[in-house]
């Protein structure tokens, strides 16, 4: 039986394997799905054998960028953003790597998005981020990136950000791990008080459904979206890459 799962850390709770598992039973297909914890990118290697039967892989944080040096190659978009979600393997054992993720959040964000959704701010600067800020390029939405430290291409750090900067942003979206079950009182350090109902706040996160992020935004009178739509239309785009037929 041919094999795919998921490349990242800590990573018993993403909803995935269920997910995806359940899929291949309905569709009674011959595939397992499984996780595949690195402590440390560099254990990726050890996970092919000669029998591995691994035909592809999701991969999520922290690894969307580091797993690029271990591929045979990136198609044209992974390349651009520079991170990596989905990666093929073929019958010579070779190693593309594809980014679904800035189709997974282009299709989630268009149904909210209004005429006053001008700019964006990105919190992170991870793997999550560069799909999304290259999803806002596309969709003509200027955006800045908040850091926890001052570096290139940042505009803001977590320490500057005001509640009258936050005035000027109505599009926020967190694409940090901060919040995670089982770290659900966690969120990330913004002036949360600058919200209004003119914001819309979008979280990669989907478990929990609503993290504290988002809890404080829709008090606030924002609109909320969660990462679980992302999570399935990235699949979906990762099936046709797989070629698997739902």
């Amino acid at each position: 039986m041919s094999r795919l799962g998921l490349i990242g850390k800590d990573i018993s709770y993403s909803f995935s394997r269920g997910y995806f598992a359940e899929k291949f039973e309905k569709q009674k297909l011959p595939f397992t799905y499984e996780n595949f914890d690195l402590k440390h990118i560099s254990e990726f290697k050890e996970l092919f054998t000669k029998d591995h039967n691994i035909v592809g892989f999701n991969v999520t944080i922290p690894y969307k960028e580091d797993i690029i040096p271990y591929l045979d190659s990136l198609n044209k978009k992974a390349r651009k953003i520079g991170a990596v979600n989905t990666i093929t393997i073929d019958k010579k054992g070779r190693l593309k790597g594809y980014n679904t993720d800035c189709y997974g959040f282009k299709k989630s964000i268009k149904p909210f998005l209004k005429p006053h959704h001008k700019k964006a701010l990105i919190l992170g600067t991870g793997g999550a981020s560069k799909a999304i800020a290259y999803t806002l390029k596309k969709l003509n939405i200027k955006f800045e990136y908040v850091s926890r430290t001052k570096k290139p291409g940042v505009k803001f750090t977590y320490e500057t950000l005001t509640s009258e900067i936050l005035g000027h942003y109505t599009i926020i979206i967190n694409s940090t791990p901060i919040g995670t079950h089982p770290n659900v009182n966690e969120c990330p350090n913004i002036p949360y008080d600058g919200i209004t109902d003119k914001h819309f706040l979008f979280d990669v996160i989907y478990n929990p459904s609503e993290t504290k992020f988002l809890k404080i935004g829709k008090s606030q009178g924002a609109e909320i979206c969660n990462g679980l739509k992302m999570l399935e239309y990235q699949a979906e785009k990762a099936w046709r890459i797989w070629d698997l037929t739902f």
